[in-house]
């Protein structure tokens, strides 16, 4: 039998802590616009932090289906970018300690690692574990940002009604740590923001911000936002000078539009799913956006 402590080794002097949240994302599964990742990146951007414990990724990836970057120089190799993944504390802007667990999503031993987790929580007290990701949905991007909360016991989510039924969906180690660690009396709960889906391929800081003001909400945290409400401000103008410059990606967005306030108000009750929606003028809609996705990334670069 393996020892789950054996996945994660404590770095330096651990904390006493009291209750503290633990917020987690790991890369690789579906996060429409970027909506976990540049949540908690924004948060280890904005917040002194350090590295409480880290876990052992040479058991948990297959480095052949994400290969790490290395750095060729001439006749020599000079770097090796290695994956990480570790949990860090940080505080919020009122000086309430909280932890953040990220990095890439495991590829093998799922049960042991949420096992591991499981014990980490217990060895720092942790009081609420949280996580964000991002799913696409036919949505415009011209209304608040919905999102489908989900937890280990009800009340933690309590009137925040969910657009689905009883539905099977590709599984992942953040659902499956709610999953176990719930069942063994942990409060485990999650928000999935849904991105419009022509710009779920997009990093999208609306997501972000949708994501954050939703953890507020459940566990009081107070984060810094100025410079990720500036990058949403900064997206949304972009997006809409493509729009304006295209009457067929308006029309489009008007379809969408109407289809959202039509389901909004009781009159259509059908599923927001990007999969399942019809689309007015699709093709025209994707081909734009395609362009702008295009054009954003030659000015980031």
């Amino acid at each position: 039998m393996f020892d789950p402590t054996d996945l994660y080794r404590l770095d330096g002097d651990v904390p006493e802590l009291t209750d503290p949240v633990l917020l987690y994302h790991f890369e690789g599964f579906v996060d429409a616009g970027g909506a976990g990742r540049l949540a908690l990146g924004h948060l280890l951007a904005e917040l002194e932090h350090r590295v409480v414990a880290t876990f052992d990724v040479d058991r948990l990836l297959d480095y052949r289906s994400r290969r790490p970057v290395m750095t060729f120089d001439s006749d020599h190799w000079v770097d090796y970018d290695g994956p990480e993944l570790a949990v860090y504390l940080t505080h919020d802007v009122t000086g309430t300690p909280f932890l953040i667990m990220t990095g890439p999503e495991p590829d093998r031993e799922w049960e042991l690692f949420t096992e591991a987790v499981g014990m980490l929580a217990t060895r720092l007290k942790v009081a609420k574990l949280v996580t964000v990701h991002g799913i696409p949905m036919g949505v415009p991007h011209t209304r608040p940002l919905g999102l489908t909360a989900h937890a280990s016991r009800g009340e933690l989510v309590s009137g925040q009604p969910s657009p689905f039924g009883r539905v099977q969906v590709p599984g992942s180690a953040a659902a499956l740590i709610e999953l176990r660690l719930g069942s063994k009396g942990h409060d485990a709960l999650g928000y999935a923001i849904h991105v419009p889906h022509y710009l779920a391929q997009a990093e999208y800081p609306q997501s972000a911000v949708a994501a954050l003001e939703a953890i507020t909400r459940g566990t009081g945290l107070v984060f810094p936002m100025d410079n990720l409400l500036g990058a949403a401000a900064e997206t949304t103008e972009q997006i809409e000078e493509q729009i304006s410059a295209s009457s067929e990606l308006s029309g489009a967005i008007q379809g969408l539009e109407q289809q959202y306030d039509a389901f909004q108000t009781g009159t259509q009750r059908e599923s927001l799913l990007a999969e399942s929606t019809p689309m007015p003028t699709g093709d025209e809609l994707a081909a734009q956006f395609e362009a702008f996705l295009a054009e954003r990334d030659d000015h980031d670069n």
